[in-house]
């Protein structure tokens, strides 16, 4: 069983997608997708961690296909971000692709992912078929 959680942190009810204000400042609505399994949340290890970060790294391009629209307006390097061309993770790294929570690493490896790279206009369900398909191969 996976657990997912979408992270629409973008409360703004006045957003329009087709709005280019925030490219400037990188004002962009973000989403995240939080993910585990069974494995992950009881039996984690760093090995186990670094395995996933590993592989999602490898479909990299593939993934920003699923994760929804404009993602190179918002995935710039810069305001927390990693650059849309580029795959990174990291414990407690707000700027990565894949951000291992510290929380994760002070249970003993035990815990969750967040992906930092859907926008907030994703297909949800394209973005766990994205993330099951490729751990799962």
């Amino acid at each position: 069983m996976v657990t997912f959680r979408n992270n629409n942190n973008n409360r703004r009810n006045n957003f329009r997608r087709n709005d280019r204000s925030y490219k400037s400042n990188g004002d962009r609505p973000k989403y995240g997708s939080n993910f585990s399994n069974d494995e992950m949340r009881t039996r984690g290890t760093e090995k186990l961690y670094t395995s996933i970060c590993e592989k999602l790294g490898k479909v990299h391009k593939e993934g920003i296909e699923a994760y929804g629209s404009d993602n190179d307006m918002r995935l710039t390097g810069l305001h927390e971000t990693q650059s849309i061309d580029q795959f990174s993770y990291g414990v407690s790294d707000r700027g990565a692709s894949i951000r291992i929570p510290i929380y994760t690493v002070e249970h003993d490896w035990n815990g969750y992912l967040e992906d930092r790279r859907p926008a907030s206009n994703a297909d949800p369900y394209k973005i766990i078929d994205h993330i099951v398909g490729t751990l799962t191969k």
